[in-house]
């Protein structure tokens, strides 16, 4: 059944609303929280080395390295899921799907980035948009491709799941209207 020009319509439409409201909620919890002026005694130079402020996490030993390395990933992570979910689109190509996810999220960890460089308190660090853009990117291969797959097995017409819940697996019976005969 074809709703609104595309197949699985309303689950579509129902996916990217859900979608733009759960990204709005996020961006605003990731503009609040990487934003925020902090009061620091100091502030440590800004990290432009790709790799070395992740080796150096890894050289506070195991437990600290976690929690700041998967913070990184973890901050963007779910922009991995909402970003195509707002897209609502159901038939793409996983690949171009993967391309336009990584590099939306690559471009809003880069603007974090350098909205931070006037932020008193907040360090600038390459290694965060290196991070936070793999995050995106590991979160979007495990959970999109399954779920769209999913989805579009679930709008494919004639399916179980597509017939609501009290009419009989054969479907409506089709109705023609009357039109009353002229004298």
């Amino acid at each position: 059944m074809q709703r609104h020009g595309f197949p699985g319509g309303s689950v579509a439409l129902r996916i990217r609303a859900t979608g733009s409201v759960f990204l709005v909620a996020h961006l605003v919890f990731v503009a609040w929280y990487t934003l925020r002026p902090l009061d620091v005694p100091w502030v440590l130079p800004p990290n432009l080395r790709p790799f070395d402020g992740i080796r150096a996490d890894l050289a506070l030993g195991w437990p600290a390295a976690v929690m700041a390395l998967g913070g990184s990933l973890a901050l963007l992570a779910p922009l991995g899921v909402l970003l195509p979910m707002a897209g609502g689109r159901l038939a793409v190509s996983p690949l171009a799907s993967l391309l336009r996810t990584t590099a939306a999220a690559a471009l809003l960890s880069l603007g974090i980035e350098l909205l931070q460089t006037g932020v008193p308190g907040q360090l600038v660090d390459v290694d965060s948009l290196l991070l936070n853009t793999l995050g995106v990117a590991l979160v979007h291969l495990a959970l999109v491709p399954a779920g769209r797959a999913r989805l579009r097995r679930r709008s494919e017409p004639g399916t179980r799941e597509d017939l609501p819940r009290d009419e009989p697996a054969q479907g409506r019976t089709p109705t023609i209207p009357r039109v009353g005969i002229a004298p």
